[in-house]
């Protein structure tokens, strides 16, 4: 998600809300030289790892949806409120683990879990208007050496050193995350049929889980854009069809509503998420990779709480960037080996932190100007 699902609002043009970077004195940041011990120690401990389990993928992503779906379901229909509101919990939660699949599907090797995009679109992906098209092609450019921090990555702003508001701005525009999806699919997908212009705009500037305001999606090649196609059809139809039950009063307004708060929360979460993913103080530099992993964060054992906010490896979000090639199960296995492996000293442990509060802390302090 936004890093992962990545998560992230949908790339629009926000130039005017953000205003920019604090016009404010900084000292120069040192340049971070590439620690080509701690890569080569990285390579050399991971070699056995990178084989992505099907089964494991496979059981997380169904066991994780259908305990969402079962959750939404009783939210909808519980007898009194506070058994809505537990129920609404898990389905957050659950949706949200299922969710950040779309991570892992812009990575792994399809041959290597076969059937496994399908499955999670179909799955996943169009019930939740969030079809994979909207992270492949966008999230690897995050990850893109000479991208990463820069104006042309889709997944950064800096905002340490941005206005303090931007930060709430940032989660409020989350919150809106379904509505904007819903009219994006069922509305503005079926009238690019008929408006060229539109169909271009709709590509470049509303096709991608980004938090860039200034990306712009290129165009897809030929064979990704069948595909690309493909499910957008499919997610604009599952839009359409959704508006359309509510509207005749088959589905009732009340369950909708439900649906779209749930959502909301998954995506509102996910952002707070993307908020301590980075620390978001490059000013547009590239950067060596030791620089992106440092600029990154782990959320390591034995903290608890980060299985559920930074699920599906993405606590291990600074060891992905140094070993992106790595399934989501495997993280936490290099992280134990890749710690015993480097000194005391190393770079590695630099990028490790306790938990949520603290991350949000520093991010807000910077964003004032402190410290």
């Amino acid at each position: 998600m936004a890093t992962s699902m990545t998560t992230s609002s949908i790339s629009a043009d926000t130039r005017s809300a953000f205003v920019g970077v604090r016009a404010t004195a900084r000292a120069p940041r040192p340049v971070i030289v590439d620690d080509k011990a701690l890569l080569r120690t990285a390579a050399e401990i991971s070699r056995d790892l990178h084989s992505a389990k099907p089964a494991i993928y496979w059981g997380d992503t169904i066991a994780s949806a259908l305990v969402g779906y079962a959750a939404l379901a009783g939210a909808i229909l519980a007898p009194s409120t506070g058994w809505a509101l537990a129920a609404a919990v898990v389905a957050v939660f659950a949706l949200y683990r299922a969710g950040s699949f779309i991570h892992e599907v812009s990575h792994i090797k399809h041959a290597a879990v076969p059937g496994f995009r399908l499955g999670w679109n179909l799955l996943v992906g169009i019930p939740l208007l969030i079809p994979s098209f909207m992270y492949e092609g966008v999230h690897n450019l995050h990850h893109a050496k000479t991208r990463y921090g820069t104006v042309d990555d889709p997944e950064y702003l800096p905002l340490a050193l941005m206005k303090p508001w931007s930060v709430p701005l940032f989660v409020v525009t989350a919150a809106l995350g379904p509505i904007a999806l819903l009219f994006r699919f069922a509305v503005l997908s079926p009238l690019s049929l008929a408006i060229p212009g539109l169909r271009r705009t709709i590509a470049a500037r509303f096709s991608a889980l980004a938090i860039n305001p200034a990306f712009r999606r290129r165009d897809a090649t030929s064979d990704y854009r069948k595909l690309w196609v493909r499910l957008e059809v499919a997610t604009s139809l599952w839009a359409i069809t959704l508006v359309a039950l509510v509207a005749t009063g088959v589905v009732p307004l009340r369950a909708f509503a439900i649906f779209l708060a749930i959502l909301s929360a998954t995506m509102v979460l996910n952002q707070v998420r993307t908020l301590v993913a980075h620390l978001w103080e490059n000013e547009g530099e590239a950067m060596s990779v030791t620089a992106q992993y440092l600029d990154s964060v782990n959320v390591p054992p034995p903290a608890l709480l980060p299985a559920l906010w930074a699920p599906v490896g993405l606590r291990y979000h600074a060891l992905h960037h140094l070993l992106p090639g790595l399934p989501y199960h495997a993280l936490g296995e290099a992280h134990r080996r890749l710690s015993a492996a480097v000194e005391a000293g190393s770079p590695y442990h630099k990028a490790s932190y306790d938990g949520l509060p603290g991350l949000l802390h520093r991010l807000v302090r910077s964003t004032l100007g402190q410290r």
